[in-house]
């Protein structure tokens, strides 16, 4: 616990490249009955962040609806502690083939279960994605287009349906610019979109998404950050399709891309105008893929280790990519793709935490960044002759302690020098 005079600062108010995520407001401070608390100590602490620091939940649904004893739910309770330190916002899976394998049978009891335990825990949830050509479900293949598509229209529908109030935000569609031209298998999704075309495949997934829930949120995300994407943006704004942020996913199996292209890819994007979500991140602790491989699902080994070495690359990588992108102010929320590294895609040691649950570097790293810079920490400051006091900070949600009384505080991002009134 610190001591200043009238102001609570954050320690990365002095960052040139973070100054732009910072909010300043002055708080009036009164009671009850409207007077000021003059000349007052006061604690002021950051209970939440505004930005999303995400990560994806699928190995945490087994814990949340209490599949596990032993020292699998050990495990999983270490991880889990280990998440809501951390971690603000998660994505839960709806890939269709999983979730529904026989038809008319969704796994939504589970699901459910997992989005109530995140959200009770101050969690907001993800669902990832509605639409998307990889794991469709096999039995959707061979029936005829019109058939497939009021197939994909009642699953968003009903989905979105049953979670709304639980799950309001959605990626509504998954890796569009190569959905009509996937070749790696043959499903309904594909042969719909190589039919219909990419911008009636994201307008199917938004309108029934839309109608399901108006007040989602929903997302348009892909791997392909080419200028594909951008043309397709460009196509679906055109048509009046109401895009509510854009998904850039960077697995970065083969190496750190580098704060240059990261940054410049983003603003390629934000010409928009709309949100920026990094979707899918993950940065390996491990030898790099060889840099020949297309496809990421083609590189298969028996074993993909940690190594020391690895790993102090991962956590100075991770750490110049959030530095770079908390400083972007069209980018909004940043998922990292996978805790642990039990279960990881790919088999890779791409998780912030060993498979035996130890935190590797690159955890600490971020915590140190999300939970220490660019957190205020409980800090005693004295208010004015006035009542006042100066909160500087990033966005999110604070807490105002006189005496035994505490009240919490919002303060919004793009503040500026604005009063709000606090009662205390």
């Amino acid at each position: 616990m610190s001591t200043q005079d009238t102001t609570a600062a954050v320690p990365a108010g002095g960052d040139p490249a973070l100054a732009r995520r910072v909010a300043t407001a002055t708080l009036s401070l009164c009671d009850h009955s409207g007077a000021p608390l003059v000349d007052r100590d006061v604690l002021v602490e950051q209970t939440r962040h505004a930005f999303g620091f995400g990560n994806i939940g699928f190995s945490l649904v087994p814990l949340a609806n209490d599949e596990v004893a032993g020292e699998d739910r050990e495990r999983l309770e270490l991880e889990a502690r280990q998440y809501l330190d951390l971690f603000t916002i998660t994505t839960l899976p709806f890939y269709w083939a999983r979730f529904e394998p026989s038809r008319g049978r969704p796994d939504s009891a589970r699901l459910l279960a997992a989005a109530r335990w995140f959200v009770e825990r101050g969690v907001p949830v993800k669902g990832h994605p509605l639409v998307w050509h990889t794991l469709a479900p096999p039995w959707l293949l061979g029936e005829p287009l019109e058939a497939v598509e009021a197939s994909i229209r009642g699953r968003i529908r009903r989905d979105v349906t049953e979670f709304a109030g639980l799950i309001d935000l959605w990626d509504a569609i998954n890796e569009v610019v190569i959905m009509p031209v996937f070749i790696k298998e043959r499903n309904a999704v594909t042969d719909l979109a190589a039919v219909r075309g990419r911008v009636h495949m994201v307008r199917l997934a938004f309108d029934a998404a839309r109608e399901a829930n108006p007040a989602a949120r929903l997302v348009l995300n892909d791997f392909d950050l080419s200028a594909d994407y951008e043309h397709l943006v460009e196509e679906c704004l055109a048509a009046g399709i109401a895009i509510d942020a854009l998904g850039l996913q960077t697995h970065m199996h083969q190496g750190y891309r580098g704060e240059d292209e990261i940054v410049s890819t983003v603003e390629r994007f934000a010409r928009f105008g709309l949100p920026i979500q990094m979707t899918e991140t993950t940065l390996v602790s491990g030898d790099l893929m060889p840099p020949h491989i297309v496809d990421l699902n083609d590189w298969q080994v028996p074993t993909w280790p940690s190594t020391p070495e690895g790993e102090a690359r991962q956590a100075d990588e991770l750490v110049r990519h959030y530095r770079s992108l908390v400083a972007q102010p069209s980018v909004e929320s940043i998922t990292y793709w996978g805790l642990s590294d039990a279960g990881a895609w790919l088999g890779a040691p791409a998780g912030l935490v060993r498979a035996d649950g130890t935190p590797k570097p690159a955890y600490d790293a971020l915590r140190s960044l999300v939970k220490g810079e660019w957190w205020l920490a409980p800090t005693k400051v004295r208010t004015d002759d006035a009542g006042h006091l100066t909160l500087r900070g990033f966005p999110g949600e604070y807490r105002v302690t006189a005496g035994s009384v505490s009240a919490t505080v919002t303060l919004p991002a793009g503040l500026v020098d604005r009063g709000l009134r606090v009662v205390v």
